[in-house]
């Protein structure tokens, strides 16, 4: 099994086009420090390749990766389908893009398949253009294509559903409120296995809760890509764009009580943060921070890596 990491930023990109933090403008000064919105790609077989979230990064991350270059043929492409881990607009508007395909496949929970279908209309406007086919992504683990040898589920992290798709209680509250990983599965983890080698990644850019199937998941696993959009708890208020705390907005902070980095480090795993925003000092390869968790043991994932097991 062969991962790449196509994108490591939350929602908006560093920079973020309306944004002049230190991050935004660190990014701007130094176009290395730039990220594309978090993303995957996962090779199915020798010749087919799924997306894991489709961004609006989603053709230029596709041009910057030349195994998803099409060739030989005129209109042949390896890009097979794509995987959602939820439903947010920064991992489903790159579908738009794919409009050129003569078939669009999309692996995604019910929850998620019907807010794109009944809410944003996903169907009615891209059929149009391309077909659109759809498989369920479920706990119960299945080839990611048929033949495959790579196995996908889906473990349920969150009921947290994006702001267009808000119904009942998480309208009311407003749109930082995260249900619990036990409600409808609005977002989840991938669990990616390779039955030939036995080899296992996970992967969770957003993640508002810590289920015993996560955990489980993780122990198990050879990596784990997982959700390191905010430092602390508090960075959202500190930074002054939201009144909620980062568990409020559905990202487990990496740091401080209860943080993400104090669970991962325990594990055999080789684990990356991703998704980060342009708040997170991680945005900065110069922050202490980086020290922090390479003394744990802990990293952030890098644009453009490969990871084989």
């Amino acid at each position: 099994m062969l991962l790449k990491v196509l994108g490591t930023a939350a929602g908006g990109g560093v920079p973020q086009w309306n944004c002049a933090c230190p991050g935004c403008s660190g990014a701007r000064a130094r176009p290395d420090r730039r990220r594309r919105h978090a993303s995957l790609a996962v090779r199915a077989d020798d010749d087919h390749w799924y997306l894991v979230n489709a961004t609006p990064d989603l053709a230029d991350q596709i041009e910057s990766t030349p195994a998803l270059h099409p060739g030989p043929a005129a209109r042949r492409t390896p890009v097979a389908g794509v995987v959602l881990t939820d439903a947010e607009l920064d991992h489903t508007l790159g579908i738009a893009r794919l409009r050129e395909a003569d078939r669009i496949e999309i692996l995604a929970t019910g929850p998620v398949r019907a807010a794109l279908r009944d809410r944003a209309h996903l169907d009615d406007v891209l059929t149009p253009y391309a077909e659109l086919t759809w498989r369920e992504l479920s706990p119960r683990p299945v080839p990611l294509r048929e033949g495959s040898a790579v196995e996908i589920s889906a473990v349920p992290v969150s009921g947290k559903r994006p702001r267009y798709a808000a119904a009942g209680p998480d309208a009311s509250a407003g749109p930082g409120v995260t249900a619990t990983a036990t409600a409808e599965p609005w977002v989840v983890a991938l669990r990616l296995r390779d039955r030939r080698t036995g080899g296992t990644a996970v992967y969770a850019p957003a993640l508002a809760a810590w289920p015993d199937a996560f955990q489980a998941a993780i122990a198990e696993a050879d990596h784990v890509l997982l959700d390191g959009t905010f430092w602390d708890d508090d960075e959202p208020r500190r930074c002054g764009f939201s009144t909620c705390t980062a568990t409020g907005m559905g990202h487990l902070p990496i740091a401080g009580p209860g943080g993400t980095a104090a669970r991962l480090a325990p594990l055999a795993a080789r684990c990356c943060y991703t998704h980060l925003n342009n708040t997170n000092p991680l945005v900065d390869p110069d922050a202490p921070q980086h020290r922090q968790l390479a003394a744990l043991g802990l990293a952030v994932a890098a644009e453009g890596m490969e990871i084989a097991l």
